[in-house]
């Protein structure tokens, strides 16, 4: 029987409640496929920061290096630990150092989800830079508690980073509808976002297949609400993409609903996999947090091990039970009931 190393990473808040759901879908759907997971939990958290004075062990990613893939919940508690402390202490740097350079948030309505917009009818996979950009952490600050403070924050873009992931945009791209939105700002940030425009000018080329289109990040902003059924793929840089796959999870209904994958796509190192939602310190160990999209993100994860019937088989039953109304509306039910629904409908 084959079987998968993975390495949990519940993180803090509900990213406890949510890991959790997810790990027992997991495993019940390998049992029911033929095949297994075999789990290693680690308590990276902020907790183990204030015990530790670090978001992981100096050896972390060395000990994630060995596993097939990561599970991971939520990271943070600002009360307890600043957001640039735990962000920088472990998600990035377990990004940076797998070269997870591709992002992918899939953006659609569940049956029986209800959308703050008028269409229903969009399906979007949003492809988001991962590891350079305005996120590359280049920059500084001198001065600091004076009048002459000063705060320097550099966006670094590669020929190497942007062309992979916009060739990784085009080929995905190929792959479903054959639509490719590229999102930029080079009206007004002249030299990073004007060589991501003529980068993606001359990709175009190979994908003549691919009909490809440049956007403003505020353009796409006003097109994700008002016309969401006119895009396929939309690949954007680190920052630009943030923003946009939190709109895209508002018009699906939340972000209880958003999942993603960080991938390292030539599998040189794992892959990671968690829901865009945080740890929501204001409704931990309530047991009202939404799990669907931590589970949804599991789906990925089977899906990128080579398990796409696992894969199938879990999303089918997430959307059986959100078509029962179970889930489908945020706060109504409790964690464990959805859990119960979608474990239930899975077989």
């Amino acid at each position: 029987m084959k079987t998968y190393k993975i390495a949990l990473l519940p993180g803090d808040g509900i990213g406890r409640d949510v890991t959790a759901a997810a790990w027992a879908m997991l495993e019940k759907a390998a049992r029911l496929n033929g095949f297994s997971l075999d789990a290693t939990s680690y308590p990276w958290s902020c907790d183990y920061y204030l015990e530790n004075g670090s978001m992981m062990p100096a050896d972390g990613i060395e000990i994630l290096r060995s596993f097939d893939a990561i599970l991971l919940g939520a990271v943070g508690w600002p009360r307890k630990v600043p957001d640039s402390v735990s962000l920088h202490g472990l998600l990035l740097p377990i990004r940076k150092a797998f070269v997870q350079y591709a992002n992918i948030r899939p953006h659609r309505l569940l049956p029986g989800v209800q959308g703050p917009l008028r269409s229903d009818g969009f399906n979007i996979l949003c492809i988001r830079e991962n590891t350079e950009g305005e996120y590359s952490g280049a920059g500084g600050r001198v001065h600091q508690g004076t009048d002459n403070e000063v705060a320097v924050e550099t966006s670094i873009f590669t020929r190497k980073g942007v062309e992979r992931i916009l060739r990784f945009g085009f080929e995905q791209a190929r792959a479903r509808r054959g639509k490719l939105a590229s999102v930029t700002k080079s009206n007004a940030q002249k030299y990073s976002m004007v060589f991501w425009d003529e980068i993606t000018q001359r990709l175009s080329a190979e994908y003549p297949d691919v009909e490809v289109t440049s956007y403003h990040i505020d353009a796409m902003a006003a097109r994700m609400v008002m016309a969401p059924d006119s895009l396929d793929v939309v690949v954007a840089s680190n920052l630009f993409g943030d923003i946009l796959t939190d709109l895209g999870a508002a018009i699906q209904g939340g972000l209880g609903f958003a999942a993603s994958a960080n991938i390292n796509p030539d599998r040189s190192a794992p892959s990671m996999f968690e829901p865009v939602h945080g740890s929501a310190p204001d409704i931990a160990d309530l047991g009202i947090a939404n799990p669907i999209a931590a589970i949804w993100s599991g789906a990925m994860m089977l899906e990128h091990l080579g398990e796409p019937a696992a894969a199938a088989r879990v999303m089918a039953s997430i959307e059986a039970t959100t078509a029962c109304g179970i889930g489908a509306i945020p706060g109504k039910d409790k964690t464990d009931a959805i859990t119960a629904s979608v474990l239930s409908a899975l077989g």
